[in-house]
């Protein structure tokens, strides 16, 4: 019987391009870089060339290429899983963020299942990941198609032209029916009712043949086409990543929005009980509550009492626990807020309110020394009450004198002992470590 895998030299003039380019040492083909199989008259294979094993890295590597042109993705190859920056805001909630991002796209990439939603604010990583998983598949052998949403329209609206080498059938059936679609910048397009319509008509048949696709966008899924807005809430086809990241190719106030840097020095450790046994139970209290961070702890205290501090030491332990916090005072919360309604702002209002209002962590600094609009008011009250029904893990710092002008409705809430604990700093004002000694020290001077 004859073998299959036993070759058969081909030395034809029309393989001599092909000998240049295969391994001239193999001891297959000696070079020539193409065998015929040695194999019944009957079978399929016979007298045709094959190219031989030599020349198996060297075809796969031509036919990524030719996946990375038809995937849009020749000009993203550097963005891999390997080349993602995970560390770029030290050991914050932003770096925690980033972790799980990466490690949740490696899971997606090498079982995609359902949708992938990637949502936040600009230039913190979306499409780096989103090229990543496009990379992984390619690599793996797989069809994958990366459009930018706002370019994708324009080439549908060019397929309309006669002199267009695709029709628009033929571009928007493969938009449709491709293994995995990547969608980058998704709600950053002209929202005009034929754009909004196409968007539709895409989705809508990926939704129901469930085909795996990737969406990034910075906006809130309350922004988007209501109809859309349904489909991506569909917990069991959509997952929803959410990235807790600033813009990291921008310095400001932006960047350091609920980060805990200023505070990493602030810990249990570097906290003087002062000898005093009333601060040295606060901090075993906000201690214990660290290790388990349930319901609402509430600090509560004279001015430079260390509140602030014994806040950021349980913040700075639960974020090394790996629970993602995120710590804001009071007052710059409502500058935050208002700065997302300026022209130009990177963050919405909605995104930044449902950052604060959900996160997994809160510190809320300061709460009562910020000005008592009707407006700061009623933001505080809607962001607390959510987590308050939520049970959300919460602490909270208030000055004796801010507790008095805490809103009714809010104050009533904080008064609860079953979702409340509190921490009362009964102690005068910290004045440094010199300050703690017994007094000014004796001369060792003798007198006669």
């Amino acid at each position: 019987m004859n073998d299959p895998d036993s070759p058969r030299h081909d030395t034809n003039a029309e393989h001599a391009e092909s000998a240049e380019q295969a391994d001239a040492e193999c001891p297959i083909c000696h070079g020539v870089g193409f065998i015929r199989l040695n194999v019944p008259v009957s079978h399929p294979q016979f007298g045709k060339a094959v190219p031989c094993r030599c020349r198996s890295n060297q075809v796969r590597q031509k036919r990524l290429e030719r996946l990375r042109q038809a995937s849009n993705l020749d000009s993203l190859r550097h963005m891999t899983f390997d080349a993602f920056e995970t560390t770029i805001f030290g050991e914050s909630e932003a770096s925690l963020s980033l972790q799980y991002a990466l490690e949740t796209c490696r899971v997606y990439a090498q079982h995609p299942r359902g949708w992938l939603l990637m949502n936040g604010t600009h230039g913190c990583g979306k499409t780096h990941l989103a090229a990543a998983i496009a990379n992984s598949r390619i690599e793996a052998g797989q069809p994958v198609l990366f459009e930018v949403v706002p370019d994708l329209l324009d080439h549908l609206r060019a397929s309309y032209a006669p002199q267009s080498p695709v029709s628009y059938d033929e571009h928007f059936t493969l938009l449709r029916t491709v293994e995995m679609l990547i969608l980058d910048d998704f709600g950053t397009q002209n929202a005009t009712p034929w754009a909004a319509e196409k968007l539709y008509q895409l989705m809508n048949f990926r939704y129901n043949a469930q085909l795996p696709t990737v969406i990034t966008t910075n906006q809130t899924i309350g922004e988007m086409d209501p109809r859309l807005a349904s489909r991506f809430g569909d917990r069991q086809l959509v997952q929803i990543l959410d990235f807790y990241v600033p813009d990291f190719r921008v310095d400001g106030r932006a960047r350091t929005f609920g980060s805990l840097d200023p505070y990493q020095g602030m810990t249990f450790s570097t906290m003087s009980d002062r000898r005093l046994p009333g601060l040295r139970r606060a901090q075993q209290q906000a201690a214990d509550y660290a290790e388990h961070p349930v319901n609402w702890l509430i600090v509560r205290g004279g001015y430079g009492v260390g509140k602030t501090h014994l806040a950021a030491a349980i913040a700075n332990k639960v974020q090394r626990a790996g629970m993602r916090v995120l710590f804001v005072v009071a007052p710059d919360l409502l500058d935050y807020l208002r700065a997302t309604f300026q022209r130009g702002s990177a963050v919405s209002y909605d995104r930044r309110f449902n950052e604060v209002r959900q996160a997994p962590f809160l510190v809320l600094d300061d709460l009562g020394v910020h000005s008592a609009t009707d407006w700061a008011e009623e933001k505080f009250f809607q962001i607390l009450n959510h987590r308050y029904i939520a049970g959300s893990p919460t602490v909270l710092t208030i000055s004796d004198a801010g507790w008095e002008r805490l809103d009714e409705r809010l104050r009533g809430r904080l008064e609860n002992v079953d979702r409340c604990a509190h921490v009362i700093l009964d102690c005068p004002p910290y004045r440094g470590r010199e300050a703690e000694g017994n007094g000014p020290k004796r001369s060792t001077r003798r007198r006669n």
